[in-house]
């Protein structure tokens, strides 16, 4: 039986019980509803003692009303809503809610990777201890259950475009951000403070996360054989040879194609040792966003102007080499800047890690280690997109490079 708010009739229970899903949380002590449909059952008894049981709701307070459960389909795993709510008292809690399930009932595909939201909750029960150091959305509640995989985030809503916060950007299209050089310096000052702050012993110790980097992954695959990664370097070649607008100078030429097809199958053999060399020394492992592309993220001017930013969607957090998570940040960036800004990048993140507690480190180190870390995401998983790109595109492409035609918006590999 759920435990839910007293004010709920055992007949009331018992219907939700029947016609929704419920499991105990593994943190809170509290039943969670695995679906909206649940957590709808549930009602604003639910999230009454839900809050409550966060801390997040004083107990003379209440969720009298639940004004809005919308739920949508998006991101890669589980189902989302939008939930707004009202309270018994004028309080600080926000009104207009973000929720987060770790399941997918309808497609069993998406809920394959319902395991990833479980450190998801663990790092957002993290984030309520006073002065964390980076701006992540309020939670209200969190919970998992490891025997289902059914897990429930309930966070603030942010508000892209109103209250002094910049429009949402989506990855891989850089040419509608202003300064997207200022931009990812912001993404990777957050990454640092929280790395940083890790390493310096300034997060709780009960919510430590073990050191697991091959974990970190949207999913797993055979590697593909040398055979078949050149055949995916040809296809690169001749998206190349379709569309030369597309891709900047230094990866169409037929030098760097040349050199990619003899290398690449280099790489499976090698993924043992990549990995080693990620986590041989620990002062490059720490807590961090695997997956920081400035569309998990918002941005606002401090007062004194300078560009700020919050990231969002934690799934997978964990331990991890910071190369990863540098990855992470700038994989959907345009080429021309990995070309002109990466350097300097890795120097600024260098010196935000140190400044917020962590050791020092050594640039030419990190720099060492996103590549490792590129030359295993990339023959596993991104030499499929030139393939992919030519079923998509017609025979033909325009050559003019105009705002957002191939040519002016160029990522690096996707993500």
């Amino acid at each position: 039986m759920p435990r839910v708010a007293s004010d709920l009739t055992p007949g009331r229970i018992a219907k939700m019980r029947t016609l929704a899903k419920w499991v105990p949380g593994d943190h809170l002590g509290l039943d969670i509803p695995a679906d909206a449909e649940a957590l709808r059952d549930g009602g604003a008894g639910y999230l009454t003692e839900a809050f409550r049981r966060a801390g997040t709701l004083t107990e003379d307070n209440a969720v009298v009303a639940i004004d809005e459960l919308t739920e949508f389909r998006g991101g890669s795993t589980g189902r989302k809503a939008l939930l707004s709510v009202r309270y018994r008292q004028p309080c600080e809690l926000p009104r207009d809610l973000f929720v987060k399930f770790s399941r997918d009932f309808n497609d069993p595909g998406r809920d394959l990777g319902r395991g990833q939201m479980a450190d998801e909750v663990r790092f957002a029960l993290l984030t309520r201890a006073p002065g964390f150091p980076i701006d992540v959305p309020r939670c209200l509640f969190a919970d998992f259950h490891h025997g289902s995989g059914s897990g429930l985030l309930i966070t603030s809503r942010i508000g892209y475009g109103s209250n002094g916060i910049e429009p949402h950007y989506d990855k891989c299209a850089d040419h509608t951000m202003p300064d997207p050089a200022a931009h990812y310096r912001a993404l990777l000052r957050a990454l640092a403070r929280l790395a940083g702050t890790h390493m310096a012993g300034g997060l709780a110790a009960e919510m430590e996360f073990p050191v697991d980097m091959r974990r970190l992954s949207v999913g797993e695959r055979a590697p593909y054989t040398g055979e078949q990664l050149q055949r995916r370097v040809d296809h690169l070649a001749e998206l190349v040879s379709r569309h030369p607008a597309l891709l900047p100078a230094n990866v169409a030429s037929p030098q760097f194609i040349s050199r990619l097809r003899d290398e690449a199958p280099r790489c499976p053999d090698r993924v043992d040792e990549l990995w080693r060399e990620l986590g041989a020394d620990p002062r490059y492992v720490a807590l961090c966003h695997w997956n920081a592309n400035v569309d998990n993220a918002w941005f606002w001017r401090d007062p004194h102007g300078r560009l700020e930013c919050g990231l969002l969607d934690w799934g997978c957090v964990g331990q991890m080499n910071l190369a990863m998570a540098i990855w992470g940040a700038l994989c959907s960036a345009e080429t021309q800047m990995w070309n002109t800004d990466f350097d300097s990048l890795l120097g600024y993140f260098v010196a935000e890690f140190a400044a917020a507690g962590g050791p020092a480190l050594d640039p030419r180190v990190l720099r060492r280690h996103v590549l490792t870390y590129a030359a295993i995401m990339g023959p596993a998983w991104l030499l499929d997109v030139p393939a992919y790109l030519l079923s998509c595109f017609p025979n033909r492409w325009p050559t003019a490079s105009t705002p957002g035609s191939p040519g002016t918006s160029r990522p690096a590999a996707g993500c």
